[in-house]
């Protein structure tokens, strides 16, 4: 037999006010590190891009002019946000071994599998792998930034059996994905939804991608392995398919005339709870949401038939959450509850969503990995050993 530790023996995990092992179970609420980058007031609906709030950026920026934000820490100038702009356009093409690559993947993978693989073997061909100085990992955030949409909307072509479209510099970031998805340019509010979300998604603070992320790169690994971490734990349905699945939700409930029956049966009893509501830092109503609402409710407006539809069940399904999740457990919805009815306005397959999120998310992880390793120190915490010590061995043959 052996014996069991004492705390006094891991005084790591002691709280040194109570005395009581402290254990913090998927470190929440944890401050790793200083941040300039973003932050989130969950209390009172507020998150701010380097100190700008995200409903000024949103009705009043571009997704060009926010990675110029969290890249650099200001607005640009007219001339800065030109040649910046003119920087990404010039980056949006992807290496033709890329391409043979993505026609080589059964098209049955998960996107975000695929977008994986896909920013892996882009980091062998990126002109400056080698490149750590501070300059070069800028290069390279800009670079691939530019490629992401690249790659989803060749994917989407080629597993569609449709031929490829190249990017096209006069179109914004925004307006150029939706021309490489479906081979025209797209109508006003779709380019500018689009755009709004790439701003909307861009950045939130050290969440699971964003952690896996500075993990890695604070061991002075390559960027392309901190990136393809972080997709990697964004690929996980905890973290970037909350949109996916509240788009099920809505195909499940059916009709808005059957909500409030779907709402007692289900949420009451406790044998579902509704996807796209709660989260791990708002309390209160994720600022994302409202402005994602009002491009759902315009697209409604618009389309009507299905998307009119997807509408009216999540406002009447809202409604039941926000006058009693939310005023009796702090459970709200969140962006993701309505950005999968924006997309499906816009004829995005729903398997692409998180790929979107990793393509908008890309800036903010790069932000994080620039920001940690310019005062590095390597992420090691600890555990609070509960098994036993000194046991005896016994050798093989007398087991």
């Amino acid at each position: 037999m052996g014996r069991k530790l004492s705390p006094e023996e891991q005084p790591w995990c002691i709280d040194k006010v109570s005395g009581k092992v402290l254990i913090n179970k998927g470190v929440e609420n944890v401050c790793i590190d200083k941040s300039t980058i973003s932050f989130i007031d969950g209390f009172h609906s507020k998150l701010y891009y380097r100190g700008y709030s995200i409903e000024d950026l949103a009705q009043n920026s571009t997704y060009e002019e926010v990675v110029y934000l969290l890249l650099y820490d200001k607005l640009p100038t007219k001339r800065e946000l030109t040649d910046f702009s003119g920087w990404m356009r010039e980056e949006r093409d992807i290496p033709r071994e890329v391409d043979e690559l993505l026609c080589k993947i059964p098209i049955d993978v998960e996107p975000m599998e695929v977008l994986r693989t896909a920013v892996s073997y882009l980091g062998n061909l990126d002109p400056g792998r080698y490149d750590t100085s501070r300059e070069g990992m800028v290069r390279k955030t800009i670079r691939l930034v530019a490629k992401m949409p690249t790659i989803i909307a060749h994917w989407y072509r080629i597993r569609s059996k449709q031929d490829l479209v190249c990017p096209d510099p006069r179109l914004s970031h925004a307006e150029n994905f939706l021309y490489m998805m479906f081979g025209t340019r797209p109508d006003q509010l779709s380019a500018r939804a689009m755009d709004v979300s790439f701003i909307l998604y861009a950045e939130h603070e050290m969440n699971a991608s964003a952690f896996t992320a500075v993990v890695i790169a604070s061991t002075l690994s390559d960027y392309y392995s901190a990136i393809v971490g972080a997709i990697g734990a964004l690929r996980g349905p905890l973290h970037g398919y909350a949109n996916v699945e509240a788009m099920k939700q809505f195909d499940e409930i059916g009709s808005p005339e059957n909500v409030d029956k779907w709402y007692r049966e289900y949420i009451l009893t406790g044998r579902k709870r509704v996807m796209g509501a709660g989260h791990r830092v708002y309390k209160t109503y994720d600022p994302r949401a409202k402005i994602f609402r009002e491009y759902a409710r315009q697209f409604a407006e618009k389309a009507g038939g299905k998307v009119k539809e997807y509408y009216e069940i999540a406002r009447r399904l809202e409604e039941l959450v926000m006058s009693q999740l939310c005023e009796t457990r702090n459970i709200c919805t969140n962006v993701d509850y309505w950005s999968g009815i924006v997309y499906h306005a816009m004829g995005i397959p729903i398997d692409l969503y998180c790929a979107l999120f990793a393509a908008s998310r890309t800036i903010g992880w790069s932000a994080h990995i620039l920001e940690y390793i310019a005062d590095n120190r390597i992420i090691r915490p600890r555990l609070y050993y509960d098994g036993e010590v000194d046991r005896e061995y016994i050798p093989i043959e007398n087991r």
